[in-house]
């Protein structure tokens, strides 16, 4: 009887599937029904404002005084205003400034905001002043600041750089001035969080600089606070962006935003209130879109709600 020779196959390995701190916070925010809708319809809003006129192939300042103040129709999905000017292609091409002007204004609140509150939680002796400002800004009466420094610079930025250019600037340069102190505030309270944590202390023991700490270790830590702060800025621009122009300090009317269609129909709201129903919708779709999504982003970046 010949002795068989057994080979021991290697142990397998427990089948363990791969995740990463992107799969984990994606599970997460879909977890949040609110945010996956608000995603939904902020997704379908961009994709309308910036696909639409290709679609929709009316000019938005096109006037057929034939077709004035007309309800909504084949022809004509939004209606028509006082002049003729089909409304469907007005809020498109408002919703791309409204945007624009949302976007750029919260990278600007979003830059200073961080830069001020990594200066403040980290630096001690800047953290004093620094925070005495923040709290300055805090007490101003906004929408009368606004409003003066509208009047003060809207005809000097319009001459520089065009009607349209200049109050664009100057609109985006107002709102991000005065929307960083929050986001100063919430970074400052995350740094000095992650500031008396062991790895800041071997960096600063090993030699590191004092830069390089805070782009490889403070900034990190502190970034759902500030993708939160994104979230919610573009939302608080583009309502400060509307009242604006529904005071009638924005955007001239052949350059429409949805602040400037609701301020252009109001006068017209018992003729035809479609006017100012389908401006009004856009902003306040986009509005909640957003602020649902940043609650979804804070609950995904939660490093308490990760489920091992």
């Amino acid at each position: 009887m010949t002795d068989a020779t057994l080979t021991t196959a290697p142990p397998a390995k427990a089948a363990t599937p791969t995740r990463s701190a992107l799969a984990d916070i994606w599970r997460q925010f879909r977890s949040h029904k609110g945010g996956v809708v608000g995603l939904i319809v902020f997704t379908f809003i961009v994709l309308a404002v910036f696909v639409g006129p290709y679609i929709h192939r009316v000019a938005p300042n096109a006037i057929n005084i034939r077709d004035k103040n007309q309800w909504p129709s084949w022809a004509h999905p939004f209606g028509t205003d006082n002049l003729g000017k089909d409304m469907l292609a007005q809020v498109l091409a408002g919703g791309r400034i409204s945007l624009a002007v949302g976007i750029t204004a919260m990278l600007l609140a979003l830059f200073l905001g961080t830069l001020v509150g990594v200066v403040s939680g980290y630096i001690r002796r800047l953290d004093g002043p620094l925070m005495r400002v923040t709290d300055l800004f805090l007490a101003l009466p906004l929408l009368p600041l606004l409003l003066v420094i509208l009047m003060l610079f809207r005809d000097t930025l319009r001459a520089a750089f065009g009607p349209e250019t200049g109050i664009f600037i100057l609109i985006v340069f107002v709102i991000g001035i005065t929307s960083w102190m929050h986001t100063a505030r919430i970074v400052r309270g995350d740094v000095l969080a992650v500031k008396s944590q062991e790895f800041i202390l071997a960096a600063k023991a090993s030699g590191m600089r004092e830069y390089r700490i805070i782009l490889r270790h403070i900034l990190p830590n502190v970034l759902s606070s500030i993708m939160v702060s994104a979230t919610l800025g573009i939302a608080s621009a583009i309502i400060t962006e509307s009242a604006l122009s529904f005071l009638g300090l924005g955007f001239p009317s052949d350059f429409p935003t949805w602040g400037r269609l609701l301020f252009d129909g109001a006068n017209f709201l018992q003729l035809t209130p479609s006017r100012v129903l389908w401006p009004g919708l856009a902003i306040s779709l986009t509005v909640l879109s957003v602020n649902y999504m940043g609650d979804a982003i804070r609950d995904a970046l939660d490093p308490r709600a990760l489920k091992h």
